[in-house]
């Protein structure tokens, strides 16, 4: 079967990065995507049957999974579904699992900010471009030339670090909580 399917649903599992033997990249996490009705009888909303799969990324998809998507977030997964059966001790067993061309968040219960991966991270890149040490975003206090943590107006630490992205024709500084990835402030 090779079919194409698109399944809302919500992460059940911290998602597992490994390498291949061959050196690809891969990612998984379990989704359940409940279906759900409203019971005009009694004017609220019911929970249907949870279906789960198991979603499978490789390469690039893989890596920004790994950095993304985290257990208990909404998602969107877009891929070829697969559906597989194997026996252990006299029993069948069953599994749907979905090997994902696109992974997003689902917009409908959250906010997310996008930061396009570039310099040989993208899936156009060459495997030359692989081979290269990727520069670290988020710089650490002694390669920052910093002694201690930033202070805001109250004295408390300050969780941002100004990061410098590039957007292809010119850089644009960015504030990004350091904590969770998030972007704080925009200037242009």
């Amino acid at each position: 079967m090779n079919d194409i399917i698109t399944v809302r649903g919500f992460v059940a599992t911290e998602p597992k990065s490994s390498t291949t033997p061959g050196g690809t990249g891969t990612a998984s996490f379990r989704l359940g995507s409940t279906a759900r009705r409203f019971d005009r009888a009694n004017d609220v909303w019911v929970d249907g049957n949870t279906n789960w799969f198991s979603v499978q990324a490789f390469r690039h998809l893989a890596g920004n999974i790994g950095c993304s998507v985290k257990k208990g977030q909404r998602v969107i997964v877009v891929g070829k579904l697969k559906l597989r059966q194997w026996e252990h001790d006299g029993k069948i067993y069953h599994v749907a699992e979905i090997v994902a061309e696109t992974v997003g968040h689902d917009l409908m219960w959250g906010s997310a900010n996008f930061i396009r991966t570039t310099g040989g991270t993208g899936p156009q890149s060459t495997p030359a471009a692989a081979e290269a040490e990727p520069e670290n975003p988020w710089p650490s206090a002694e390669e920052d030339g910093e002694d201690s943590p930033h202070d805001d107006e109250d004295g408390s630490a300050a969780a941002e670090r100004e990061v410098i992205f590039s957007a292809g024709e010119g850089d644009e500084s960015v504030l990004v909580d350091t904590h969770t990835g998030e972007l704080v402030d925009a200037r242009a």
